[in-house]
C-alpha cells in the first residue's frame, strides 16, 4: 500500500510534447441561425401589449370581415348600416361546429367555409353589378361569358391600360378575398376553441337571441334582427341554376313551335310588296328618355321636332311601347325577341333560338323572295354568324363601311356616318327587287361620351371631320361614375340619334320607304332609376298612309312620341302582330 502511495504521488517527468501546428484554420463555429418564430417570440417578450393589442385588433378585424360577409346584401341600395346590424345564423351554426369538432377536422372546415363565403361574397358582388347594368341577378351558368364583353367595354370607355388594371385587381382582388376569408376563419375558429366553456355560453345565449328575434319578428329600421342571408343567397343561387337548367330543355320545345312556320312564300306580307322597308334598332333608347324629368324635355322636344319635319317631308308616324326582354345591356337579346316574336331573356335561350330554324320578321322578307336583305351592323368587329337567322343576303360591319375617322367610346362610328353609307352602299343601288334592311345604331351606347354631333351630310366624307368633335367631348370616366351627368349625357346621345335616323329619312325616303324603329332596351339603373320599367319605344315611318290604316287598330299614338297611356305589349308579341297587320296567313309548325 505504501509503495502504491508513492507510486501515485510521484510527479511526471516524461518530456512535454507540443502539439503540432496546423496549416488549416481552426473552424469557427457559426452563430445560431435565428428563425421568423424566435424574432416574433423575442418580440412578443420585449413588448407584451403591443402583442396582446395586436393580436385582439386581427381577431376583431377577422369577426368584422366574417360578420361583413354573412349580411353583405346582393344589391347596391341595400348597403345601409343597419343591414349589418342583424345577428346571422349561420354565424351561431358554423360557431357550434367549431366547437364540436376535434382540432384537425375543426381547422379543415374552417379553411373550406371561408373558402365558400369568400366565394359567396364574390357572387354578391356580381350580383351588385349585374343588377345595376343588367336588372338582373348574376347567372352561375351563362353569365361567364359576358365578363370578357365586360372587360371590353371598359377598354373601350376607359383606354386599355385602365382595362388591363382592372382585370388584374379584379383577380387580385378575389385572391385575396378567399385567402383572408379562410385565415379569418381559422382564427375564429382557434379562438372559440381556446375558450371553449366561455364559446359555449355564448354560442347557446345567441341561439336563444336569435330564436326569439325571429319568433318575434323583431326588427330595427325595418330590417329583421334575426337574419339568414347567406343561406337565402346560396338557395337563390342554386334556384338560378335549377331554373337555367330546367329552361334549356323546355325552351327548345317552344322554339320549335311557330304560328307562320309553314306559311308559304307568297302569303307572307303581301301588304307591303314593293315597299324598301327599314327596321333599325336605336341603343338603348328607353321610356325613361321619354319620360324621366331630367332626360324627357331634351327627348321629347327632339321628338316633336322630328314629327313636324317629317310631317312637311310627306312622312307620318304611330308609336307604341314594347316591353323588352332585357334591360341596361345585351342588346342583342332584345333584337332577336322582336325578330322571333319568342322571349329571349338569357344567353342560353340565344344561342338555341340562334341554332334552330324558327323565322325571324326579316327572313319573312327572304322567304318571299322579293326583297333583297341586307344588314349594317357598326356594332359588329368579328364574324357574326347570326346573318343568317335573320335572313341577311350581306351585312357590312364596322370594318366595311370605310371610317377613317376616331371611335367615340364604346362605339366605333356616329350614327350619321353609319346611315350614310348605307345610303352609299346598299340603299342607293339600283335593284330588281325593293330592299330589306335591318340597320343597328351605336351613338347612344353607354358610357355617352364623347357624343358626336350632327355635321351636314356632304361633309361626312370617310369620317374625319369627326375628329375635332370627339377631340372637344367629354371623358367617358367624368360621365360613368355620376348619374346625374350620365342622364344628362344619355338623353343627348338619344336624341343625336333620332335626329340623325329621322334626317335620314328625311333626306333619302322615298313614297315606298317604310322605316320600324326601336329601342332595344332601357338605360342602366343609375340612369333609368332603380325601379324603371323595361318599355322601350316603338314608331312606325312611312309616306303611304295605306301602311299606317293597317295598324290603326293597334291604338298606337300619332307621331314620334308615344303618350303614356299608349298600349304596352311584350316585345316578343310584336313579330306576329306585324306580320298579320300586313297581310299574312297563319301556317303553324309544331315542335
Amino acid at each position: 500500500m505504501p509503495v502504491f502511495t508513492r507510486l501515485r504521488q510521484q510527479p511526471d517527468t516524461s518530456p512535454e510534447v507540443e502539439p503540432e501546428e496546423s496549416s488549416e484554420p481552426e473552424a469557427v463555429a457559426p452563430p445560431a441561425r435565428r428563425t421568423l418564430r424566435t424574432r416574433f417570440a423575442d418580440f412578443r417578450d420585449r413588448h407584451p401589449t403591443a402583442t396582446r393589442n395586436t393580436r385582439w385588433v386581427i381577431t376583431i378585424l377577422a369577426a368584422v370581415l366574417v360578420l361583413g360577409a354573412l349580411l353583405l346584401p346582393n344589391r347596391i341600395e341595400a348597403l345601409h348600416t343597419d343591414r349589418f346590424t342583424r345577428i346571422p345564423v349561420e354565424a351561431i351554426l358554423g360557431a357550434a361546429v367549431a366547437l364540436a369538432l376535434p382540432r384537425r377536422p375543426r381547422l379543415v372546415v374552417a379553411v373550406v367555409s371561408g373558402v365558400a363565403l369568400g366565394a359567396m361574397t364574390v357572387l354578391n358582388l356580381l350580383d351588385m353589378g349585374f343588377l345595376e347594368y343588367l336588372g338582373r341577378g348574376f347567372n352561375l351558368v351563362l353569365d361567364w361569358e359576358l365578363l370578357p364583353d365586360a372587360q371590353s367595354y371598359v377598354e373601350d370607355a376607359m383606354g386599355r391600360t385602365v382595362a388591363i388594371a382592372a382585370t388584374v385587381g379584379v383577380f387580385v382582388l378575389i385572391f385575396l378575398l378567399l385567402s383572408v376569408m379562410a385565415l379569418a376563419m381559422v382564427r375564429l375558429s382557434n379562438l372559440l376553441a381556446r375558450n371553449k366553456q366561455a364559446a359555449t355560453r355564448g354560442t347557446l345565449l345567441a341561439t336563444v337571441v336569435w330564436v326569439l328575434c325571429s319568433a318575434l319578428g323583431l326588427q330595427l329600421g325595418g330590417i329583421p334582427v334575426a337574419s339568414d342571408r347567406t343561406a337565402q343567397a346560396v338557395t337563390i343561387q342554386a334556384r338560378r341554376v335549377h331554373d337555367t337548367l330546367r329552361d334549356e330543355a323546355e325552351f327548345q320545345k317552344i322554339a320549335k313551335v311557330d304560328a307562320f312556320g309553314n306559311t308559304p312564300p307568297s302569303q307572307l306580307v303581301p301588304d307591303l310588296r314593293g315597299k324598301d322597308m327599314i327596321f333599325t334598332f336605336i341603343e338603348s333608347y328607353g321610356r325613361s328618355a321619354i319620360e324621366d324629368p331630367v332626360e324627357a324635355p331634351g327627348v321629347d322636344a327632339t321628338l316633336d321636332a322630328r314629327t313636324e319635319a317629317l310631317a312637311k317631308a310627306g312622312f307620318h308616324a304611330k308609336s307604341g311601347w314594347l316591353t323588352s326582354a332585357t334591360y341596361g345591356g345585351s342588346s342583342w337579346l332584345g333584337h332577336s325577341t322582336t325578330m322571333s316574336g319568342l322571349w329571349i331573356s338569357n344567353q342560353q335561350r340565344y344561342r338555341t333560338l340562334m341554332a334552330s330554324d324558327h323565322m325571324s320578321l326579316t327572313e319573312a322578307f327572304k322567304k318571299t323572295g322579293d326583297w333583297d336583305t341586307v344588314g349594317i351592323m357598326p356594332g359588329v368587329q368579328k364574324s357574326w354568324p347570326e346573318s343568317k337567322f335573320y335572313g341577311l343576303d350581306s351585312y357590312r360591319n364596322a370594318f366595311q363601311m370605310g371610317y377613317k375617322g376616331p371611335k367615340f367610346s364604346w362605339s366605333t362610328m356616329p350614327d350619321q356616318y353609319a346611315l350614310q353609307q348605307f345610303q352609299n352602299l346598299e340603299h342607293s343601288k339600283k335593284r330588281s327587287k325593293p330592299l330589306m334592311s335591318l340597320v343597328i345604331l351605336t351613338s347612344s351606347h353607354q358610357p355617352w361620351a364623347p357624343i358626336p354631333k350632327m355635321v351636314p351630310w356632304d361633309d361626312l366624307g370617310d369620317g374625319s371631320v369627326f375628329d375635332s368633335i370627339q377631340k372637344a367631348g367629354k371623358n367617358p370616366s367624368d360621365i360613368i361614375t355620376s348619374s346625374p351627368k350620365s342622364q344628362a349625357e344619355y338623353g343627348k346621345s338619344v336624341q343625336y340619334s333620332v335626329t340623325a335616323l329621322t334626317e335620314w329619312l328625311e333626306r333619302y325616303g322615298t313614297k315606298d320607304t317604310v322605316l320600324v324603329f326601336l329601342g332595344d332596351h332601357q338605360p342602366i339603373a343609375r340612369v333609368s332609376g332603380n325601379h324603371a320599367s323595361r318599355d322601350v319605344p316603338i314608331s312606325i315611318v312611312a309616306k303611304d298612309p295605306k301602311v299606317l290604316e293597317k295598324i290603326d287598330d293597334w291604338g298606337w299614338t300619332d307621331g314620334l312620341r308615344p303618350a303614356h297611356n299608349a298600349p304596352v305589349w311584350k316585345m316578343s308579341s310584336f313579330r306576329d302582330k306585324f306580320l298579320t297587320a300586313y297581310g299574312s296567313t297563319p301556317h303553324p309548325k309544331k315542335g
